[in-house]
């Protein structure tokens, strides 16, 4: 048999909280229900989730979490971001609810992916179908292996903390023998990482450490990407007044 759709259904506390987030980053609600059971669908395009509420259900404790595969993980990406913008004057990058940013997984076979972790906790893991022709030549530089393990450890299992500590250690063993490319890449990611932990002066030090490389036009295209990430962060850093 073919063409099987498969929906997940998933836990939160409000079916309320989740429908107003999910309407931010582009869903429209199909169906919805408060008794005799909260309940709602959502879909987006293709992409279908379902969520049950559970009172006094607490988002931090949630093991809810699915896998999404798409063509372009970069143009879901940004259209989620944009939404975040437009609501929130920023990205959602600390706390519940919030978003990473799109990054080659070494954990799965070099595919890129990013994470979208909802109201309720949940973790929506968003793949790949295939790795992109600019991931299949990577760096074999020591700072850029380090990052990987990094990214594993805060992005796919959220321990940011031990994910800085590795990092932190790179960055001190390669700050000289690093490429600068390389260098921006490991520093944004830090930044991140330090605005997760609500550490302000280790996010602004990584943030300001990482603007201050001088790179080629080249580089600046090739890390287009990540040096629109610093903008983001800068913008949680530094938020400016909305009217």
């Amino acid at each position: 048999m073919a063409n099987e759709i498969t929906v997940p259904l998933l836990p939160c506390r409000s079916i309320e909280e989740i429908v107003e987030f999910y309407t931010m980053l582009g869903f429209t609600r199909t169906y919805y229900q408060t008794r005799p059971n909260p309940y709602v669908s959502l879909k987006r395009e293709d992409l279908q989730l379902h969520f049950f509420g559970i009172p006094g259900f607490k988002a931090e404790d949630s093991y809810g979490t699915c896998l999404v595969i798409v063509d372009d993980t970069q143009e879901l990406f940004e259209a989620f971001a944009t939404g975040m913008r437009r609501v929130h004057g920023k990205l959602l990058v600390s706390g519940i609810p919030r978003m990473t940013r799109p990054r080659k997984r070494k954990n799965a076979d070099g595919h890129t992916g990013f994470t979208v972790i909802d109201p309720g906790g949940n973790w929506i893991r968003i793949t790949a179908s295939r790795p992109a022709p600019e991931e299949k030549e990577t760096s074999s530089g020591r700072l850029t292996t380090t990052l990987d393990r990094a990214v594993v450890m805060g992005d796919s299992h959220g321990k940011h903390v031990r994910a800085a500590q590795i990092l932190d250690t790179a960055l001190e063993r390669d700050k000289d023998t690093a490429s600068t490319a390389e260098l921006v890449e490991a520093l944004a990611y830090r930044a991140e990482l330090a605005v997760r932990a609500d550490d302000t002066a280790a996010a602004t030090a990584a943030l300001a450490r990482a603007r201050s490389l001088p790179l080629s036009e080249a580089e600046r295209e090739t890390l287009a990407g990540t040096l629109a990430g610093l903008e983001d962060l800068a913008a949680v850093l530094h938020p400016t007044p909305r009217p």
